[in-house]
């Protein structure tokens, strides 16, 4: 990319360098957060030209009504400033990912950026902003990045103020996303003319310090415990997935199951992790495509390559109306883009290369996250020939219920295919997500999948 494209240099900047990774900052440098920097770590201040306000402290917790776990859009009013189209595109192209220029190439009569005021709505509990400080200082990263230490006691945030770009890859991974919660979901991978059959999920996702049956030795090595099972279409129902994700993978690598409802069988799943195949996706995305990325990060070289402005999908919250038919937002090629909302923001850009010797279907990965809440917005993927084959987007909300950033719904585009997949889609179901509450570690063991089976 073009060097003329990213911000210049502040005082994170001076580390973009660094090759190695980094053991925890100074307590001077954490001072900064919430000072200089908001308290994960963001740039304070807006940029420039005014086009992206300084940080005021996001959405409050009121910012609109909640009805049955689903929220309203705050910004319900807005309209689009501009749209970005295939004709013109090359005007924008500064502040376009490669993926999206390939989206405007692919589907130029279709595809197009609605573009709106930018809102930095991105927050986290007081409880949360202690946790990210403490990180900050304590949390050191092992084997070359492959895993973390001295972070079983916060389990957010681990590095909010990142030296090298498997650091800001963990602030991902660790980002705070509500708590325990419950939630409802579809995902569906249209056909080539928009016709699709939605396959939906009841998943539950649990934190160690949540469960009083789990010990401080069993939860020491615990990032989170993840359990997916499959409600329809009927010939899927009952199969159960389960996911135990551990903060040293180095020590102990991700633990998964898979309870098969046909054969009533629990089995280890080693390929839910990697480029194993995603779960009823038709093979249109990875296990570690979820989330927008997921998992170890052991098997690539992380390079940050420095801030940036982007249009990113951001306060996608007409995406995440149930007034909406998945039908409204399923199209062929792509998501109804008319539904989308795009805004300009400050990315973390890291690129991903393969490590020699390692496998993986995706050979490059250029991963754009946002500085407010470090949740991953732009991801393109390479296969082994250096081309670009898939372009994910994670179109955000912010839950200002539950003060944490989330996806309306995560879409993975194959520019080969001229499919796609989208997930976490909850418009149709009875409920929104559900946030809250003590689990028992009793119900996330490989003998609990069997009794979740519904055939």
């Amino acid at each position: 990319m073009n060097s003329s494209r990213f911000l210049p240099c502040s005082f994170l900047a001076l580390s973009l360098l660094a090759s190695s990774v980094m053991a925890a900052v100074s307590q001077q440098e954490a001072d900064q957060l919430g000072t200089k920097l908001t308290p994960l770590g963001a740039e304070k201040e807006g940029s420039a030209d005014g086009k992206i306000p300084a940080y005021d402290g996001g959405l409050p917790t009121n910012a609109a009504p909640i009805s049955n776990g689903f929220l309203s859009d705050p910004f319900a009013s807005d309209q689009p400033e501009f749209t970005i189209t295939a004709q013109n595109a090359e005007q924008y192209k500064d502040k376009l990912t490669p993926g999206q220029l390939a989206m405007f190439k692919r589907y130029a009569s279709t595809y197009k950026m609605p573009v709106f005021k930018t809102r930095r709505t991105a927050n986290a509990p007081d409880a949360i902003y202690a946790i990210a400080k403490r990180s900050a200082v304590q949390t050191q990263s092992i084997d070359g990045g492959n895993g973390l230490s001295n972070f079983a006691d916060t389990h957010y945030y681990a590095f909010p103020i990142p030296k090298n770009g498997v650091e800001v890859v963990w602030n991902h991974i660790t980002r705070y996303r509500g708590g325990n919660a419950k939630r409802l979901l579809a995902q569906a991978s249209p056909q080539t003319n928009g016709s699709f059959t939605a396959v939906k999920f009841e998943d539950q996702v649990a934190y160690p310090d949540s469960m009083p049956d789990l010990s401080k030795d069993q939860g020491s090595n615990l990032l989170l415990l993840f359990r997916q099972e499959v409600t329809a279409p009927a010939r899927l129902a009952g199969n159960v997935t389960l996911v135990h994700e551990t903060l040293d993978q180095v020590k102990e690598p991700r633990m998964a199951w898979v309870y098969n409802a046909g054969q009533r069988r629990v089995r280890r799943a080693p390929q839910v992790a990697y480029d194993g195949p995603g779960t009823a996706s038709d093979g249109l995305r990875t296990s570690d495509n979820f989330d927008m990325y997921n998992g170890a990060p052991d098997r690539y070289d992380w390079k940050l390559v420095g801030k940036q402005e982007l249009y990113i999908p951001y306060n996608s919250y007409r995406l995440e109306s149930n007034k909406l038919k998945y039908s409204d937002i399923l199209k062929a090629g792509h998501i109804n883009q008319d539904l989308a909302r795009y805004e300009l923001h400050r990315v973390w850009h890291v690129v991903a290369t393969l490590k020699a010797g390692e496998r993986h279907i995706y050979a490059k990965r250029d991963l754009f996250f946002d500085e407010d809440s470090w949740q991953a917005a732009e991801a393109d993927h390479y296969d082994g020939r250096g081309q670009l084959w898939r372009v994910g987007e994670g179109h955000a909300i912010q839950h200002y219920g539950q003060q944490a950033s989330i996806y309306a719904v995560e879409t993975l585009y194959d520019l080969t295919a001229g499919r796609y997949v989208a997930n976490g889609m909850r418009n149709e179901e009875k409920r929104g997500i559900e946030y809250g509450g003590t689990a028992s570690f009793a119900d996330f063991t490989p003998a609990a999948l069997r009794q979740s089976g519904v055939r």
